[in-house]
């Protein structure tokens, strides 16, 4: 099973841009804007996978007959930013955004 790859790579994604933006706000003007930036520029990535865990949970408990809008977007947006959710099923991404 794929699903321990796909969640280290979705944590990945959440994670990378916030170091990224983390580093980039040290070198900046810091001050308090700093630290908000930072947690802006993580939430903006994570942000359309962490508002499907309700979809990928009906996904998951209906076996694939119910699939909601913010699961269709975090499937997608998985797909296009993490090359390991290309070649995972759907219901292995789903119960990857919900365990996380």
């Amino acid at each position: 099973m794929k699903t321990p790859a796909i969640l280290l790579s979705i944590a990945l994604l959440g994670a990378a841009p916030a170091a990224f933006a983390s580093s980039f706000a040290g070198t900046s003007a810091g001050g308090s804007s700093a630290s908000s930036a930072s947690s802006d520029s993580s939430s903006g990535n994570d942000k359309v996978v962490l508002a499907a865990r309700d979809d990928a949970a009906s996904f998951v408990a209906s076996d694939g007959a119910i699939r909601g809008a913010q699961l269709e977007a975090a499937l997608r947006h998985l797909r296009e930013h993490v090359p390991q959710a290309r070649q995972a099923s759907d219901i292995e991404l789903a119960k990857a955004i919900l365990a996380l």
